[in-house]
């Protein structure tokens, strides 16, 4: 294993030095060192109007587009794996469907805010985000403003908002790319993957356009594996191991090779009225499509090396799923009467498809056999989701000394499931007839109001708030052939009232101290409020009474520049969460969904940047994270344990460097174990079904051949570390990709 991993990491460097060796322009092309005149950084999430970082008064990170060009990342998340108190959950690379972006110690995808141009892209069904289709090339820069922003852009931003915001062309863009790369050791990565992307833009006088498509495939890698607790006498080939609560157990096979494919298309079209006037329409159409390859069992008879399927071949074969989701947009801005800046933003999400197959207690791998009971044989699930957002926004400035933004919002979604019987579980077109349905609504109408108050030259101040009214109605839920079902759930109305307060304030040059204090809410999901199962064993059920969730938020930072080039930045963050929705065991046949946990969390947040006049940029972040359930009624043996989901340490070192026609970036990215239990019980690492410690490093190349083409060459856990996700994460793999824009 030692001598793979140092021939892994010697091959990446020997490739790019010799690259170095047999261009000896890289150290003496002087004319390409000359750095363009820089645009000041903005951000726009923060505050819904433009300022810069150094002006916010929350704590903020962007990726600009020269950044995503020196990073070179594969999907838009993986933009964000190296700035602190970010979490980027992908256990499995590309193949993760449950992938998700995190902020600050407030665990799940469903309390992270996550917007596209605007957009919110958490689903309607349980507040996911499925990254699968979504390219970065398309992206001018990502924004992260951490902390409670529940005040200006209401439900799931009670950790914080990441905003990925493209830009217009302003003259003909062309680009074309192809790379391919695959694991170091056959079958311990994403084997031959496959990426292309294409793009055409444009502007012609006012009208300015954008087209782009591009998709990955890819073979994947063994993820998934068949367990057992006793092996049978005679037999051989099973390993030895344990489950992440310690008890020993054998692997005895696995599912075969995770394969993926997903592809996205983009078609954006801007008019300008004038200088203050436009109006931009959006299309997004992203898919994905996940499966598996043969199984591989390792366990065989003694006498006749035939191959045992323990505990039987179902076992074995995990299901194909995939997801089909359309984007609608429209933004309009405008100012009126002179000082009036307006913005209008609309979007219409559709899901065509959400689909994933359960295969069934008498499914083999060839099939299923003549004369099946469907119900033996399997189903497929389907969850089609709609959402509309419609968002208002002024912005006014007052006595030469504040800026007025004010607006509403209003947002609706609808998810329904169907699971529908399968003849033949290797085709999710074979269904029969109905086993389940689920399906409801929620709308939610807001109203905000921030004033942004400049009391002195070094001094500002930010007061905001806001008020949602939502409601979930037409619940339903058929759980077929159980007695009380199908069932009807009256309405149910919340309201939740959002205040914050936050200051920006420079006491020395050099030196900024930001402060806030505001709390946050998430209202419940359809999933949580509907989502009910009965099985044979037991009943898992929503909740159509539930009510938000809330969480008052405390913050104090400190940026301080340094000597020239280094910038230093510490922040402290308290969170006070109430009301958090938990799944309670009534019985040993009912479980259902209440409110009715407390905790909190707090840690800090530090980095460290020297950039060099020669292109050279070090940088170093470290996050700190501890939290504790203070209630939890349905459940007191959690109360005093840690939260699950959630590292206590996670830290970034790394370097960018960018000079001629060279550019480079190495990161080495720690994160601490985390527990996925509520008691904290699951603390054996290395084993499948763990979430371990890890700490791996990513390196990037690229060079310039001319004017036109580019060569990028990358490697992933380079030291080949070997850890578990729950499944079991990529090991060292390369990829090398060129690139063509005119």
């Amino acid at each position: 294993m030692m001598g793979k991993k140092y021939l892994v990491s010697s091959l990446i460097w020997g490739l790019l030095g010799g690259l170095m060796v047999f261009n000896p322009g890289f150290a003496t092309e002087k004319e390409e060192t000359k750095k363009p005149k820089e645009l000041p950084e903005v951000v726009v999430t923060a505050t819904r109007t433009e300022i810069t970082p150094e002006e916010a008064p929350a704590s903020v990170n962007i990726v600009t587009k020269e950044k995503l060009e020196i990073k070179r990342p594969k999907t838009i998340d993986e933009a964000l794996n190296d700035l602190p108190g970010v979490m980027v959950k992908r256990g499995k690379g590309l193949m993760d469907t449950m992938l998700s972006i995190t902020l600050r110690g407030l665990g799940e995808q469903k309390r992270t805010l996550i917007l596209f141009d605007g957009i919110v892209l958490n689903d309607a069904y349980t507040g996911s985000v499925k990254m699968g289709g979504f390219f970065p090339e398309d992206l001018e820069r990502v924004e992260v403003v951490k902390g409670p922003f529940s005040s200006l852009w209401g439900g799931y931003a009670m950790a914080g908002v990441v905003q990925f915001i493209t830009k217009m062309p302003e003259k003909r863009e062309i680009t074309i790319k192809t790379g391919y790369g695959s694991s170091f050791d056959r079958g311990e990565a994403m084997d031959d993957l496959r990426r292309v992307y294409l793009s055409y833009g444009d502007k012609i006088g006012k009208f300015s356009f954008f087209l782009s498509y591009g998709r990955h495939d890819t073979n994947g890698y063994v993820t998934d594996f068949v367990t057992s607790t006793t092996v049978p006498s005679g037999t051989y080939g099973a390993k030895p191991s344990y489950d992440r609560y310690g008890k020993p157990i054998y692997i005895v096979g696995d599912k075969g090779d995770n394969r993926w494919w997903d592809d996205g298309i983009t078609i954006k079209a801007q008019y300008e009225f004038n200088e203050k006037t436009r109006l931009r329409l959006t299309y997004l159409r992203n898919r994905y499509e996940y499966n598996y390859d043969e199984p591989h069992p390792y366990l065989y008879k003694a006498t006749t090396n035939q191959p045992v399927y323990r505990p039987s071949q179902k076992d074995y074969l995990p299901g194909p799923g995939g997801r089909i989701q359309n984007i609608w947009g429209a933004l309009f801005e405008t100012e009126l009467f002179k000082k009036l800046k307006t913005k209008l933003n609309l979007s219409y999400t559709t899901t065509e498809k959400d689909w994933y197959v359960n295969v069934g207690s008498k499914a083999t791998i060839s099939g299923c056999l003549p004369r099946t009971r469907p119900e033996d044989c399997g189903y497929v699930s389907n969850t089609p989701q709609r959402a509309f957002q419609g968002d208002l926004q002024f912005s006014l400035p007052l006595f030469n000394n504040q800026i007025l933004t004010f607006g509403g919002a209003y947002r609706w979604e609808y998810a329904e499931t169907k699971e529908k019987y399968l003849r033949n579980w290797k085709d999710e077109t074979s269904t029969v007839k109905l086993k389940y349905q689920s399906k409801g609504k929620t709308r939610t109408w807001s109203i905000f109001a921030q004033d942004e108050i400049r009391l002195t030259e070094k001094l500002t101040a930010y007061l905001g708030a806001r008020y949602d009214n939502w409601r979930t109605y037409d619940g339903y839920v058929n759980q077929v052939g159980t007695s009380g079902y199908p069932k009807e759930y009256p309405s149910n109305t919340e309201t939740s009232f959002s205040p914050k307060f936050s200051f920006n304030f420079k006491p020395f040059e050099g030196t900024i101290l930001r402060g806030s204090v505001g709390k946050a809410f998430r209202p419940p999901t359809v999933y949580e409020l509907y989502r009910t199962l009965t099985t044979r064993w037991s009943i898992l059920a929503g909740n159509p009474n539930l009510k938000p969730e809330k969480v008052t938020s405390y913050e104090l930072g400190l940026d301080q520049k340094l000597w020239k080039g280094a910038k230093f930045q510490l922040t402290y963050f308290y969170n006070d969460m109430d009301d958090l929705i938990y799944r309670k065991t009534v019985s040993a046949e009912y479980q259902e969904h209440i409110n009715v946990g407390s905790a909190e969390s707090q840690g800090f947040e530090a980095s460290f940047e020297q950039s060099f006049d020669f292109g050279l940029r070090l940088f170093a972040n470290l996050t700190y994270t501890d939290s504790e359930v203070k209630k939890n009624k349905a459940k007191p043996e959690t109360e005093g344990k840690r939260l699950t989901y959630l590292p206590l340490w996670m830290g970034n070192l790394g370097a960018e460097f960018k000079r001629g026609k060279w550019s480079f970036y190495i990161v080495g990215r720690y994160v601490d174990k985390w527990f996925i239990d509520d008691e904290n019980k699951d603390k054996k690492s290395h084993v499948y079904g763990s979430y371990d410690e890890y700490f791996v490093v990513d390196v990037r190349a690229s060079y310039q051949i001319n004017k036109w083409m580019s060569l990028s060459i990358s490697g992933d856990n380079i030291f080949d570390r070997d850890y578990y996700h729950y499944y079991k994460a990529p090991g060292a793999s390369w990829f090398a990709e060129l690139t063509l824009k005119f």
